[in-house]
């Protein structure tokens, strides 16, 4: 096995057991080029998400928020590239957990600071749809749209985006931030919309519901996601700009949850619950313009394709 000096791209990925991290380390070691470092302290990432083989990656569990724990990779393995992609994520566990994520704001430092007057030549970012809160303007534009955004959560994305700016202003240290929009894959912890209704109509329990159901979701499968952030990663032209990554057909809770349960042929039940006080948005739609520049303008996997992809790793 060659050593991590002998490879072109030295590329730390945080966040990397993740749905999305994992997914990207397992897209980025597919290039010979490339050698990825996965950090992730598991709180919500998991080992069994990690690559099953290939030699050009290394797991190392740490937590980004603490300086001497992601320090030490920095000093030890001459990165060129970061995808900072750990953070608190659900709705329900940001809400319950508000210190925890405003804790994120060390990680979003310790990173930047370890990566300026250094040869990383590219810091990519994990934002979030959440910075725009409650919309006022559709679709949702990375350049007009205000943010208005008031939980710890979408604070914490938004202040992140704020550092990169900041960061390249007086240090000229480039970056690229990704406003995701709901992704689901395969590996999504299942207490995210798509995989726990699917566990539990494939069980024939109950399907929950906060509120109506007639908040609108965009659901982005994993691989239209990968394609346009990796794509992001190879050209030069994405440096310093914000890109929207999802999906633009819109559909209700209430209608995924119906889809899911035909889909799966299942006697699941619709309950509802009482709305959400906070975190549970009534609306989303992204202008994914720039997204469909990087994948070539092809079509997105649609809502139906994704969910039988899902149901044939499952099976």
């Amino acid at each position: 096995m060659k050593s991590f000096l002998h490879y072109k791209n030295r590329i730390l990925v945080t966040g990397g057991a993740g749905n999305v991290g994992s997914a990207l380390v397992e897209r980025l070691i597919q290039d010979p080029d490339n050698f990825v470092i996965v950090a992730d302290n598991l709180f919500t990432g998991s080992a069994e998400k990690l690559p099953k083989d290939g030699t050009n990656w290394k797991f190392i569990k740490c937590d980004v928020n603490i300086y001497d724990d992601i320090m030490p990779i920095f000093l030890s393995y001459n990165i060129d590239y970061v995808f900072h992609y750990a953070a608190t994520v659900g709705v329900q566990r940001t809400l319950d957990n508000p210190v925890r994520v405003l804790n994120d704001i060390e990680g979003i430092k310790n990173i930047l600071n370890l990566s300026k007057n250094t040869p990383v030549k590219r810091v990519f970012y994990s934002s979030s749809s959440e910075v725009y809160g409650e919309p006022v303007e559709f679709p949702q534009n990375e350049h007009t749209t205000p943010l208005n955004s008031k939980l710890p959560y979408a604070i914490v994305k938004n202040i992140g985006e704020a550092f990169l700016k900041s960061y390249k202003q007086e240090y000229n240290l480039n970056y690229t931030i990704f406003r995701f929009f709901n992704t689901y894959g395969p590996n999504q912890s299942q207490d995210f919309v798509i995989a726990k209704f699917i566990k539990l109509a494939l069980k024939n329990q109950d399907i929950t519901i906060y509120g109506d159901g007639t908040q609108s979701r965009t659901l982005c499968y994993i691989d239209d996601n990968i394609d346009a952030t990796v794509n992001a990663f190879l050209s030069s032209e994405w440096e310093n700009t914000t890109i929207n990554i999802g999906n633009d057909n819109e559909t209700s809770v209430l209608d995924i949850a119906h889809k899911i349960i035909s889909m799966t042929n299942s006697s699941s039940r619709i309950v509802h619950l009482p709305p959400l006080k906070d975190g549970d948005m009534t609306r989303r739609l992204p202008d994914i313009s720039n997204m469909k520049t990087l994948i070539g303008n092809r079509p997105l996997v649609s809502l139906e394709e994704g969910i039988n992809k899902i149901l044939t790793k499952w099976a």
